[in-house]
């Protein structure tokens, strides 16, 4: 891909000090950049490789003053660190285009489905009567979709990941290696001699705009209804998301976290890693929740838990501070005993 720093400054709302016409086909780190290169500067530690740099372009921030004049061209934007990030997404993007095109002849895919524009459908991928792809969608070998599901606009399957039916996937979405979505909540019903019955699960899963899925990540479907994942929620690798589940907007969870059943975790929610939290649960909005926290009770708005069983964060500290000090404690008190 090649671009010129004109073209650049532009799709960044910016304005260029120095040559406009230069071109720029790579992005780098500017300590490390070649000629040809564009790299950032969002950190005033940095500044000594600016005068030094063989980056053919540098992203500033509006406000930085320089004492002396650079030999680069200079893309000032409001926020150096928040432009370079979005041009690393648009070339991320384009450059999947440019690699993944067409659909491979080693797909199997229904008579029945839709495709939008420029769908890339990779090696060995099988899709299921009734779905829909929507445009820019782009779907990598192995991956197995089933029947009546819908994948919007620019959302991104890596390799070998499964979706089964009627499975509902927003648009700019990404699913990392290995997600499984809509495959059967864990509903067991207990019978007679130890044996359990299986409930059908007949519900299915929603996922909104802009979410990301790790690595092996699971979300079960529901059982009746729908297990929604909001807007821009983040999941990690290997999380477990039970049948029913609600997680709301813009929440984050950590690695090896497990969500049970019919919980519901409200909006801008940051979850550590290793969190168990019990089924039919109430987590507000702006919950915090450290690593290896284990929750088995509602929490309000706000709150900020930490601990098995969990409780506030600052009474968990105490409570771990006067742990520590029990062998000490321990010791004293048998002293105290052998001198009675």
């Amino acid at each position: 891909m090649k671009f010129n720093a004109l073209e650049i400054s532009k799709r960044l709302d910016g304005t260029v000090e120095g040559d406009a016409s230069v071109t720029i086909q790579s992005l780098s780190r500017i300590e490390d950049a070649e000629e040809g290169s564009l790299s950032f500067l969002a950190h005033n530690k940095y500044l000594p490789h600016l005068s030094k740099t063989k980056a053919s372009a540098v992203l500033v921030s509006n406000d930085l003053q320089l004492d002396d004049a650079v030999r680069t061209t200079l893309i000032r934007v409001k926020d150096a660190y928040a432009a370079f990030t979005q041009l690393l997404i648009y070339w991320s993007k384009e450059k999947k285009k440019q690699q993944q095109q067409g659909i491979h002849a080693t797909a199997v895919i229904d008579p029945t489905v839709k495709l939008g524009e420029d769908v890339f459908i990779g090696p060995y991928v099988c899709i299921g009567a009734n779905s829909t792809l929507e445009s820019g969608v782009r779907i990598e070998a192995h991956c197995v979709i089933g029947a009546h599901v819908t994948i919007k606009q620019d959302t991104q399957l890596h390799p070998r990941v499964t979706i089964l039916d009627e499975t509902e996937i927003g648009s700019n979405c990404i699913l990392h290696a290995g997600v499984v979505i809509g495959s059967d909540g864990f509903g067991f019903a207990p019978q007679e001699k130890k044996a359990y019955l299986k409930i059908p699960q007949l519900g299915k899963v929603i996922v909104k705009n802009n979410v990301e899925i790790g690595a092996n990540t699971t979300v079960d479907r529901a059982t009746l209804g729908a297990t929604l994942i909001g807007e821009g929620v983040k999941l990690d690798n290997l999380v477990q998301i039970a049948h029913n589940v609600e997680i709301g907007a813009h929440t984050v969870i950590a690695a090896q976290t497990g969500v049970a059943g019919s919980s519901k975790i409200g909006s801008r929610c940051v979850i550590g890693g290793q969190v168990g939290i019990v089924g039919h649960l109430t987590l507000g909005d702006c919950v915090q929740i450290q690593g290896q926290t284990g929750v088995i009770k509602n929490i309000p708005d706000g709150g900020v838990v930490q601990g098995t069983p969990a409780i506030d964060y600052k009474s968990f500290y105490k409570s771990y501070a006067l742990f520590k000090r029990l062998p000490t404690l321990e010791s004293r008190l048998a002293q105290l005993e052998k001198n009675k």
